[in-house]
């Protein structure tokens, strides 16, 4: 199976502001594992990437009103939420009888990230 990336093959102007060295250390800290044939596409596409950012760095936002969220948008639109609504839960007793390990409140699940 081929990894997806985003393609920037075309891109005109590609700046080096990320190297290989950088994709290699992120990767590490990340606990990926990047092929040699990978590390190549992926500098190119995040040096596109910053180089795009770049670019929408240069528009003028300066009559833009800053948003936190979406909800914030005052068109006439309005962003309506469905109210919450109280339901029954669980009954943990029930629940943590059918589990594989417990400690009678908590799930206990194995480790899965080593460091």
């Amino acid at each position: 199976m081929k990894p997806l990336y985003l393609s920037f093959e075309n891109h005109a102007k590609m700046s080096e502001k990320v190297t290989v060295e950088d994709v290699q250390r992120v990767a590490e800290l990340a606990h990926l594992e990047l092929a040699p044939e990978e590390t190549g596409p992926m500098v190119r596409d995040l040096n596109a990437i910053l180089d795009y950012v770049a670019e929408l760095n240069e528009l003028d936002t300066s009559n833009v009103v800053p948003l936190a969220q979406m909800s914030e948008l005052s068109d006439g639109a309005i962003a309506t939420l469905r109210a919450d609504q109280v339901g029954p839960s669980l009954n943990r007793a029930v629940v943590m009888q059918q589990a594989p390990e417990t400690d009678q409140s908590f799930f206990k699940v194995p480790k899965v990230i080593e460091r």
